[in-house]
């Protein structure tokens, strides 16, 4: 007497583990590329940025212009404003999370 599932029963077996998988990485998959669908950092440059992409406080910026923009950093915003200064010079404006740097803060960005 065997204890193995037949060619049919192993059939749905897999079947349903597979269905399994991808419900499960689906729903993994979704809240995360929702949470990243923009950017995080925004900023304005005095400047037009001498390179498009650029690293910057551990933050990888794309920039066009005076514009540019990065994902999520594991400093507080000043710090990543800070950074953004150091390779660019002045900030006009700089928005984490859409909530723009306050005037005191982004002056202490730019060193004054």
């Amino acid at each position: 007497m065997t204890l193995s599932p037949t060619l049919t029963g192993r059939a749905v077996i897999f079947v349903m583990a597979l269905f399994y998988t991808a419900l499960t990485f689906g729903v993994a998959v979704t809240p995360a590329q929702a949470k990243n669908s923009g950017p995080y950092y925004t900023a304005e440059l005095a400047e037009a940025a001498k390179d498009d992409r650029v690293v910057a406080r551990g933050v990888a910026w794309k920039c066009t212009g005076t514009s540019c923009r990065a994902g999520k950093g594991n400093s507080r915003a000043i710090n990543i404003c800070r950074g953004l200064h150091r390779k660019f010079g002045e900030v006009k404006s700089f928005t984490a999370k859409g909530e723009a740097l306050p005037a005191d803060k982004l002056a202490k960005c730019n060193g004054k």
